[in-house]
């Protein structure tokens, strides 16, 4: 029978990690995650400004399709109304680089640049945060927009290349409040004329700035009630488990009659069971440290009888020089030396029992035929005229248990120890097995006494016997009966006493096993 408790595999990450500090690990991971998004603004930001170019070229290269086909005022009307319309700065250059047409001079802004230095903080802090996540993500360097001091076309590095690939070209900066700058430039007709038009995108920065907050503000409120929900766990888990290691503590430094281990009847789950398995627990080792204690004392006062009598007979023995009286103490001496060696004989096998049968692999066992093989066995050796055997088996029904089957002929030769010494000379020892499918039954009984009802159960304490006058003292030790009652135990089953079924004199020792 196997009797070893599973273990489970430790885990790498467990081994110094706290409970509490687990229990957060595992919540805030799913958080930090959901923080990393953060990081997939920067790509939407790309995404914007690439969809924002496509448009500033397309922008460009239709204005100067259009101024193409114009000349003189209505150049100028044109490109005031698209500046104004479109919001846009448009600059146009001649063959040469020099500054034609300004929309800003010959019109209103259509924008202005924001001086960082006139927003509050928390534009501060947003520029910051831009700055902080262009490093995770190690964005390019995008320069700065500055405003040329000579207004030519040779400040502008896209005019060139627009120049050179007969192409519109565009170019980002950042304006001083850190938002996109968008500069396009394409060639103008067939007369090297160069249009630059500049549109300031705050529009891109601010979604993405809000998206950011909005999305900061759920992780951080996400945050807040994970850590919250994740300590209230931990407190459910392991306030109760540290109570538990507490009350461990205390019983292994002895102090286990002072503890109260809870059994946290009001939850239902694995941390009560676990409280309640370990008051069971404790419960079962404060009965076994009783157990050993009583053991002991019965011990040391058994062998104290036989020990005084040994040294009252050994010390008389050098002072007696009757032939007679020495030969009567000597055989006292012998007779307290056999009490003695038997004592400890039957003091070992009860001590190391439990232990045994714990670490026994149960098989099954035919009852019946062991039972039998015991009865014939006695009976041969029986002298004549002494006790009388016999023995009823189970017929067709079976007998089969699961057990050890040296422990159990031990518990069967201590009940038939047990009825032959209370038996008559001449009186019959039956032994019968029985079994009904679920449940196997042996039957002791004897002609003798009998066993007074309220004797029945302090029989199978350790050490009492109620043994018949006639009976010399000490031939028995009171171990059989309970030796006998905690092999039977040990099997799942019990050991009880009971009047004689056929209402005649005698004992009757019912031992019930479960069927295999």
């Amino acid at each position: 029978m196997e009797r070893q408790g599973d273990a489970g595999g430790k885990l790498f990450w467990t081994r110094r990690v706290s409970l509490t500090a687990r229990i957060l690990a595992v919540n805030v991971i799913a958080l930090a995650l959901m923080a990393g998004s953060l990081f997939y603004l920067d790509s939407l930001r790309k995404q914007l400004i690439e969809e924002r170019f496509k448009l500033a070229r397309s922008e460009v290269e239709i204005t100067a399709d259009a101024l193409a086909e114009t000349s003189g005022d209505e150049r100028r009307a044109l490109i005031a109304r698209v500046g104004t319309e479109q919001k846009l700065r448009l600059r146009l250059y001649d063959a040469k680089g020099a500054l034609l047409i300004d929309s800003f001079a010959i019109a209103d802004p259509a924008f202005a640049f924001v001086d960082p230095a006139t927003e509050p903080w928390y534009q501060d802090v947003a520029r910051g945060l831009d700055r902080g996540v262009d490093f995770l993500v190690t964005a390019p360097k995008i320069p700065r927009y500055r405003e040329p001091a000579v207004a030519g076309a040779a400040a502008w590095p896209e005019i060139a290349a627009a120049r050179a690939s007969s192409a519109s070209e565009v170019r980002l900066r950042y304006a001083p409040d850190r938002t996109p700058v968008i500069n396009a430039a394409s060639p103008v007709g067939a007369r090297g004329e160069m249009l630059l038009a500049t549109r300031n995108a705050r529009d891109i920065t601010q979604d993405i700035r809000d998206a950011r907050q909005t999305l900061a503000i759920v992780v951080a409120v996400a945050l807040i009630l994970s850590v919250q929900l994740s300590l209230f766990l931990a407190r459910t888990i392991v306030q109760p488990l540290r109570a538990l290691v507490r009350a461990a503590v205390r019983v292994r430094l002895g102090r286990e009659r002072q503890v109260v281990v809870p059994r946290l009847p009001e939850r239902g789950d694995e941390i009560g069971m676990l409280a309640r398995a370990f008051s069971d627990m404790t419960g079962a080792l404060r009965q076994r440290i009783d157990a050993v204690e009583s053991f002991a004392a019965d011990v040391a006062h058994e062998l104290k009888n036989p020990l005084a009598s040994l040294r009252s007979a050994l010390e008389a023995l050098d002072k007696v020089e009757d032939p007679d009286l020495r030969s009567k103490l000597s055989g006292i001496a012998a007779h307290d030396v056999r009490r003695i060696d038997r004592l400890i004989t039957e003091i070992a096998d009860a001590s190391r029992i439990d232990a045994e049968l714990s670490r026994a692999s149960f098989e099954r066992i035919d009852l019946a035929l062991l039972a039998a093989r015991l009865v014939q066995d006695r009976d041969s050796r029986a002298p004549s005229g002494a006790v009388r055997f016999r023995f009823d088996g189970p017929g067709e029904a079976g007998a089969i248990v699961s057990g050890d089957a040296a422990r159990l002929e031990r518990a069967i030769e201590n009940l038939i120890d047990n009825a032959v010494s209370f038996s008559p000379r001449g009186g019959l020892v039956r032994v019968a097995l029985s079994g009904d499918g679920e449940v196997v039954s042996l039957v002791v009984e004897d002609d003798g006494p009998g066993i007074p009802v309220e004797e029945r159960e302090k029989v199978f304490e350790r050490f009492h016997s109620v043994r018949p006058d006639s009976e010399d003292f000490g031939a028995h030790s009171g171990l059989g009966l309970a030796i006998a009652r905690t092999i039977v135990s040990a099997h799942d089953g019990r050991l009880t006493i009971h009047d004689r079924p056929d209402g005649g004199r005698g004992a009757c020792l019912v031992a019930e096993f479960p069927a295999a």
